[in-house]
């Protein structure tokens, strides 16, 4: 029998992890745990269970093993996180790897991390927990991509990139060899970053120049 799983975020992000864990067919779903929709509610063939504050007795009622956070925002993904834990202190997070990604010699990827379709990820790299590594993504060897990172679809790193906690990567930006991105920084869509950029900032353009600052939660998408 198939382990059990719950999808944390009923949204469009949810269903299509939901279609990465019935490709693999390593997980049977129970359903959606979602606050912001009605309990009961058919989305996509499954049901929304409940909040997260109910997700201890949802896992105690329907025999759950695992869950999977489907919340594009990263600062929020951790928060997500916190509430389930709060709920569930047993609860183990699932990575989701489409069968389509490319996976080289000697990755490790955290916990709750999902990888979509048509990823490469090159040999030596490791991503952290609760990451998203998007469609056609292309991570090079020897990265360390951290905690509660998202790269958007068709980023590509070159070899030695290290991006740092709860950053986010634009779509179709790249990063050339051996660069380094600190934690909660936005790197915009089709950027190319040639440099390095610290923490807490905002870059974006052809080279990537720093705009401004952020905080840390700072809404992004």
């Amino acid at each position: 029998m198939k382990p059990r799983i719950v999808i944390v975020g009923a949204s469009e992000h949810g269903r299509v992890i939901s279609d990465i864990i019935n490709k693999t067919n390593s997980y049977s779903i129970i359903g959606f745990i979602d606050a912001q929709k009605n309990k009961s509610v058919d989305l996509w063939g499954y049901k929304v269970l409940g909040s997260e504050e109910d997700l201890g007795s949802i896992a105690y009622e329907y025999g759950i093993e695992y869950s999977v956070i489907a919340i594009g925002d990263n600062y929020i993904r951790n928060i997500v996180k916190s509430k389930i834990l709060q709920s569930w202190p047993k609860a183990k997070f699932a990575s989701c790897i489409h069968p389509s990604a490319i996976i080289g010699h000697n990755v490790k990827i955290g916990n709750g991390t999902v990888i979509m379709a048509g990823v490469i990820v090159n040999p030596n790299t490791t991503i952290g927990e609760h990451c998203i590594i998007n469609t056609k993504t292309s991570v090079d060897h020897d990265n360390t991509i951290s905690d509660f990172v998202s790269l958007a679809p068709n980023v590509t790193t070159g070899g030695n990139v290290k991006i740092g906690d709860f950053s986010a990567i634009g779509l179709s930006a790249s990063i050339i060899h051996g660069k380094s991105i600190g934690q909660h920084t936005v790197i915009g869509a089709s950027s190319l970053v040639v440099n390095n950029f610290n923490d807490q900032i905002v870059a974006y353009g052809v080279p990537a120049k720093l705009m401004r600052t952020r905080e840390k939660g700072e809404r992004y998408l």
